[in-house]
């Protein structure tokens, strides 16, 4: 085959992955790619950036958008107004849409995004995530079935992102919706995200994981130095707070939380990375961040779409 980044015989095209908090969208785009670049935990906010991940198979490359969870009206704080902005900004430019929602679930945050994704110009694949976790399987058929009579679906699939139960079916129809158009990355590229990025969203996710019901909300994660040696990367990475309790609350008592995060969070860094890590960890106090654009913007959210989120 000729060059696919040059070649006008295959396809490509961006699909955004959308729905409300915690229905595994990033399971999901993790599973598709084959590969950890978004990150997981059982808690809303988790994903607060657009990532794309990149999938290519022949002639077809799919470029899947992650994007934070949708909720009604996106809040009184200036963060929440962002992740709704963020992820329908990318509704508004992508080529095909996979609406994720769990199964036998179906609430009023759900009906939001629906309407959402119904004003999309791309198609809509709906996608049922979490049919793992249902012990009787004709239990599914009614909902099945009650989502497919509100319509403007191109199709229904059932899945377990976790495990990628049926996500081949899934591929073959977003591989469908693809239009024709040569490759936008090398074939052997996951993701447009560098490893400093990387890196600090692997921190936050050990901090969620560990601290999320103390903590959802207040945590967010700078990298201040990143130096790659020949067989070592040297990180250094504040990890910012908005009060002065907060901080003691994730240094933990002698320091137990921070070493653990910190373990935990190196651990993925040198698999992903190849070599060894050396990472420092270091608290500070930022009051509210989360309500100050201009804080926001110097602690990585600087991709402010327009304000229109509804």
């Amino acid at each position: 085959m000729d060059d696919p980044m040059n070649d006008p015989n295959t396809r490509c095209g961006s699909v955004a992955i959308v729905g409300r908090p915690n229905v595994g969208k990033s399971t999901l785009l993790n599973r598709l790619v084959g590969q950890k670049i978004s990150i997981t935990a059982n808690r809303p906010q988790t994903t607060r950036h657009r990532i794309l991940g990149v999938k290519t198979i022949g002639a077809d490359q799919a470029v899947y958008v992650d994007t934070p969870g949708l909720h009604r009206g996106g809040g009184r704080r200036t963060l929440n107004r962002y992740l709704n902005r963020t992820a329908l900004a990318a509704l508004r430019e992508v080529d095909a849409v996979i609406f994720v929602v769990e199964a036998l679930r179906w609430g009023d945050e759900d009906e939001y995004v629906r309407g959402l994704v119904r004003e999309s110009p791309g198609p809509v694949l709906l996608v049922v995530n979490k049919v793992d976790r249902v012990a009787d399987k004709e239990r599914l058929l009614p909902y099945l079935e009650a989502r497919g009579r509100e319509g403007g679906y191109r199709h229904l699939i059932p899945v377990c992102a976790r495990s990628g139960e049926n996500l081949d079916a899934l591929e073959q129809r977003v591989a469908e919706l693809l239009p024709p158009s040569v490759h936008w990355f090398p074939e052997d590229q996951v993701t447009d995200r560098s490893q400093r990025f990387l890196a600090a969203e692997w921190i936050r996710e050990k901090l969620t994981r560990r601290l999320g019901a103390e903590l959802p909300y207040a945590l967010t994660v700078t990298i201040d130095a990143f130096y790659e040696e020949a067989a070592l990367i040297r990180i250094r990475s504040v990890i910012w707070v908005a009060r002065e309790s907060q901080k003691k609350i994730v240094i933990g008592r002698g320091g137990a939380v921070l070493k653990e995060v910190g373990r935990s969070a190196r651990l993925d860094m040198e698999s992903a990375f190849g070599v060894k890590v050396f990472l420092e960890l270091w608290v500070k106090v930022r009051e509210g961040w989360a309500d100050d654009e201009r804080a926001l913007s110097s602690l990585g959210y600087n991709e402010m779409p327009p304000d229109g989120a509804k």
